[in-house]
């Protein structure tokens, strides 16, 4: 990474994976699968997972996979790059020569986190490793920018969003006008640039930041306004937002300078598709939607809705083309599960012995016929122990 001044029009060039995913006709991903049961219009799916051939992972029956990288070792194709430990949120950008790269962070504490990148050729062979963040802590989940740059979270009392060059060019940039809080992931509204943010507490609120201005279709993420939700509803409801007037959290805790701003609780990914953004919480085991034009947020899915709950411990989410909602789980069966726009619930993905990690950074390429994710502490349990995954197949 040189130290050249970040300049967020030099990735524009770089379009985030969502916008690239191929159109794939819905029944060869569910072909062979069957209803189980319903709840209102909701339909449980169980689809045939099988062996993939890469020990500890299940895909449905044609699908294929391999092993990108484990932690503490060389990246395959890749000279010169260990892997870090504790791979976490991830996303992928598009890039000229028609490859891509999978940027994944790292959720290590104490100054030992940052992101890592995988760059692909076309034809989808790994072709560099590199850092594009180092000497941060709890990477955990963030989000990726339709200016081509990626949005890395820390998740700590005092942390920051970091803006992040995919190819390693530029050196990342902290935003502490986003807030210094307990963040977890970040989505972009590609209409208004408007960032909205989640907070891993168990009091966590959902946060919106403007942008103070906006030139040649980049935002200046050094100023602006960070706000805070307030829904009001019992659970959905109409939305208003109140501004956070010390955004360093100094004087009082974000989450608690608006008094009747909404908790959520653990608030975990987000993702923005379709004037939709979507996050999800893992304290009450959901999954929400925020309708940008009308002020709204909706209940996507709670676990209360069917017994026993195909989805639970929800984490970082994802949303291919067509609609479909893709929730890594931390915990549960350890499974990637869909809920797709019939609202039908399948997994497809599962991982087996490695029940003392958790799946993160499911994000597609931009032909959305691969899928990359992570076991951040794979078999062994352990941070050291990440494992990170190619699943490729004809997805919804």
């Amino acid at each position: 990474m040189t130290d050249r001044p970040f300049d967020p029009a030099r990735r524009r060039v770089l379009g985030y994976g969502l916008a690239g995913l191929g159109m794939i006709a819905c029944g060869k991903l569910l072909s062979g699968c069957r209803v189980k049961s319903t709840f209102g219009d909701r339909k449980v799916i169980s689809s045939d997972l099988v062996d993939s051939g890469v020990a500890g992972l299940l895909v449905p029956r044609g699908f294929s996979a391999r092993v990108l990288a484990t932690s503490g070792a060389p990246v395959p194709g890749a000279e010169g790059y260990t892997w870090h430990a504790a791979p976490d949120g991830g996303a992928t950008f598009a890039t000229e020569d028609g490859g891509w790269i999978y940027v994944s962070n790292s959720e290590i504490n104490n100054g030992g986190g940052g992101v890592g990148a995988l760059r692909f050729d076309a034809g989808g062979n790994v072709i560099a490793a590199y850092p594009i963040l180092s000497n941060t802590s709890r990477n955990c989940a963030g989000g990726p920018t339709p200016w081509g740059t990626w949005l890395s979270c820390e998740e700590i009392d005092s942390g920051q969003v970091w803006e992040c060059d995919p190819y390693g060019e530029q050196a990342a940039r902290a935003l502490p006008a986003l807030g210094q809080f307990m963040h977890e992931a970040a989505a972009v509204d590609p209409r208004t640039l408007q960032i909205y943010m989640t907070e891993d507490r168990r009091d966590g609120r959902f946060y919106r930041f403007t942008p103070a201005a906006v030139n040649d279709g980049i935002p200046d993420l050094t100023d602006g306004v960070l706000e805070v939700a307030k829904v009001h509803g019992a659970v959905e409801g109409d939305v208003t937002w109140h501004r956070i007037e010390d955004v360093t959290g100094g004087s009082r805790p974000t989450r608690h300078q608006v008094d009747d701003s909404t908790a959520f609780s653990g608030g975990e990914g987000a993702w923005h598709a379709d004037g939709m953004v979507y996050f999800t919480t893992k304290g009450d085991n959901r999954i929400w939607a925020y309708d940008i034009d009308n002020a709204r947020m909706l209940l996507v899915y709670d676990d209360d809705m069917l017994s026993p709950a195909i989805l639970t411990g929800v984490d970082n989410v994802t949303v291919s083309q067509q609609g479909t909602i893709y929730v890594a789980e931390d915990g549960g069966n350890m499974e990637i599960v869909a809920i797709d726009p019939e609202q039908r619930i399948f997994p497809v993905v599962r991982l087996m012995g490695q029940q003392e990690s958790e799946i993160t950074g499911p994000a597609f390429d931009p032909s959305g016929t691969r899928l990359y994710f992570s076991s951040q502490r794979g078999f062994s349990g352990e941070s050291s122990g990440g494992i990170t995954y190619e699943v490729s197949g004809p997805f919804v």
